[in-house]
């Protein structure tokens, strides 16, 4: 079978070629000389600075657990008669329908054209391409390979460009959230080593924006890994001196360039990049495998990168900050709520606790969660308007004391309300509507169902649970069971009846959080 391969003439001698990387190709034939054929063809093959890395099979079956093995596999040259006359095609079936893999390209190549007629292959089995053995000359299988290769790599990088896209889109929803931040990063940086071409597809993305006042950065390149892929995906968190990539003294004297330089240094087959800063802070953008002829446009998106994306960040940054300062405050004057009521037992921060817990059984997202855990501790605020005496009244409270009890609510909205801050507008509702009933029996207003806020009727729950388990000047302390039976009692009365049956799914979660 090996006679019927046809080589032309000596090729002239071609100079050697530095190589990052490889493309896999399998070869699936029962002829050893076909894969020493294959190999000695293509030896000095090189596509975009990568060499070619062999994998044999002899058989269908093999070729099945290698696939498996490999899930990056470039080219399948595949023979169609093995140890049955359809176990190519087996194959070939197993590689698009089994394992749902479209982007390795298949190549059937037959000793017996007439076995499978070419037309009927390539439409039924997603062939790429289809060749007789006896018409692959070494050039023609050269052309093959690297027609090949190139739809490959256009398929890996549209998909890689997808992920990246669908990473920004995601993120994009909630931007300003700073986990989010990161992943737009990482969707950003994944679509420009996509565009770059980058073989190894290793990048970072570090900043010292956090570490202004850090005292142990000793180094210019000390820099904070905030996105990552590649080898270098699970470093995100670490400092760049911590990877060792700044071991190499060429790579080293390029991180001190770009930081030094303010500017894109490029180098062998890397990048890196200083990102512009509207502040004092540096941050660098590192790739590696970069292709030896990356283009002037494709340094113009590197350009884009760096001006643009350390700015996003930083806003971000700016942005977190105000946040915990704001709710630096609202815990503060929680805090002051709490010592104007004269309780130092923990209400407030277990019924925010509990609270919190409850919306995250409901299902609510990350940002929810976190509006309601802000706002929960504001839901009595109302109270300091009430007097002393009271407050530490012991017995049943007569008609006026009564209904000023009941202004408490409209007391808090009147604080909180007009406020442009979401979490101040969340507090006001909690505290202006958290004493309604799910059947309307509630004040202020008497709104029933679904017209209260989830929020407000979420913390009414935990506030009547942590009230019954406290020992109060006019009550003792009840049991977790008699606590939680009342709930169950008042379960489409007083309380939303979905929420106390996620309460009762999850009761001693409750008990856990009285007891901490």
């Amino acid at each position: 079978m090996v006679d019927d391969f046809l080589f032309a003439g000596d090729a002239p001698e071609v100079e050697s070629v530095k190589t990052i990387g490889c493309w896999k190709v399998l070869i699936v034939d029962d002829e050893p000389e076909v894969h020493a054929v294959t190999k000695l063809a293509l030896s000095d093959f090189v596509f975009q600075d990568k060499s070619i890395e062999f994998i044999s099979a002899y058989s269908g079956a093999e070729a099945k657990e290698i696939i498996n093995q490999h899930n990056d596999i470039a080219i399948v040259l595949l023979d169609v008669v093995m140890e049955t006359d359809d176990a190519g095609l087996n194959v070939a079936n197993y590689i698009r329908n089994e394992l749902n893999n479209h982007k390795v390209r298949i190549i059937l190549r037959t000793g017996q054209p007439g076995q499978a007629p070419e037309k009927q292959v390539i439409v039924n089995y997603d062939i790429n391409d289809y060749k007789s053995k006896t018409e692959l000359t070494a050039q023609k299988l050269f052309t093959v390979v690297l027609s090949g290769l190139r739809s490959y790599r256009d398929i890996r990088a549209l998909e890689k460009s997808h992920d990246g896209l669908r990473k920004i889109i995601s993120a994009s929803a909630d931007i300003f959230n700073v986990h989010s931040m990161d992943q737009f990063i990482e969707g950003v940086m994944q679509q420009l080593t996509s565009v770059l071409g980058c073989g190894e597809e290793q990048a970072i993305y570090a900043t010292d924006s956090f570490m202004v006042n850090c005292t142990a950065r000793k180094k210019e390149h000390d820099l904070k890994v905030i996105a990552a892929q590649g080898q270098f995906a699970d470093k995100v968190g670490l400092l760049v001196s911590e990877l060792g990539v700044v071991k190499d003294n060429n790579l080293n004297n390029a991180f001190k360039q770009a930081i030094t330089s303010r500017s894109i240094v490029y180098q062998d087959n890397y990048l890196i990049a200083y990102c512009h800063s509207r502040y004092s802070t540096n941050s660098l953008l590192f790739v590696s495998g970069l292709p030896s002829d990356i283009s002037e446009s494709q340094k113009d998106l590197v350009e884009l990168f760096a001006k643009n994306v350390q700015i996003a960040y930083e806003s971000i940054q700016l942005k977190v900050e105000l946040d915990s300062s704001q709710t630096e405050l609202l815990e503060r004057l929680g805090g002051a709520v709490e010592k104007r009521l004269n309780d130092s037992s923990g209400h407030i921060r277990r019924v925010t606790q509990l609270s919190t817990m409850l919306g995250e059984w409901f299902g609510l997202g990350d940002s929810e969660l976190e509006m309601l855990k802000k706002a929960a501790p504001l839901h009595d605020i109302g109270k300091i308007s009430l007097s002393n005496e009271l407050l530490k009244k012991e017995y049943d409270l007569d008609e006026i004391e009564w209904e000023k009890v009941k202004q408490c609510p409209i007391r808090g909205l009147e604080i909180l309300d007009g406020s442009k801050s979401e979490i101040i507008q969340y507090a006001a509702i909690v505290a202006y509507q958290h004493n309604e009933n799910w059947d309307g029996t509630g004040y202020p207003q008497a709104i029933k169902g679904k017209s209260i806020h989830l929020f407000a009727r979420i913390v009414k729950v935990a506030n009547v649970y942590e009230s019954l388990r406290s020992a109060l000047i006019y009550k003792e302390a009840w049991s977790h069971e008699k606590a939680i039976q009342y709930l169950k009692l008042e379960s489409s009365k007083q309380f939303d009846p979905e929420l106390i049956k996620l309460v009762l799914e999850n009761d001693q979660e409750f008990e856990r959080v009285y007891k901490s």
